[in-house]
């Protein structure tokens, strides 16, 4: 699977590499905003987008509802230090898959990568099927 990160801390960014790489998936790109986060994900088109709430220029959830706006079979994931109920409500709303409060251990972000994986798979079969 073909990942893009997206937080304002490199610290994160390369964290989360890190267990992406160790977990035997692609890192396709990194961004720090949301707007480079958009721009990323036309320009590379990953499988999966990894992405903080709170960020400069355009937040996470704004991002994610552009992205969906762009390709609604996106697959998002929203990663946050603030776990709130508002916040995990309006990502889920707004079509993330997963909510991921920081910090994030290696363990539960590739069992949310395997459940993008998954998720894409049963998108793919609906479509078999219908056609």
């Amino acid at each position: 699977m073909r990942v893009l990160i997206v937080d304002d801390a490199m610290f994160m960014r390369v964290t989360l590499k890190q267990m992406l790489l160790n977990g035997g998936y692609e890192v396709v790109g990194e961004a720090s905003s949301g707007i480079e986060a958009i721009n990323q994900y036309k320009l590379l088109s990953p499988d999966v987008v990894l992405m903080d709430i709170f960020m400069p220029e355009l937040d996470g959830i704004s991002a994610l509802k552009e992205i969906k706006q762009y390709n609604e079979k996106a697959k998002i994931i929203i990663c946050s230090a603030v776990s709130h109920r508002k916040s995990v409500i309006e990502a889920i709303q707004a079509g993330a898959i997963d909510f991921l409060a920081k910090p994030i251990h290696q363990e539960t972000l590739i069992l949310s990568i395997e459940k993008a994986q998954h998720q894409g798979l049963m998108q793919t079969e609906r479509g078999i099927q219908i056609s």
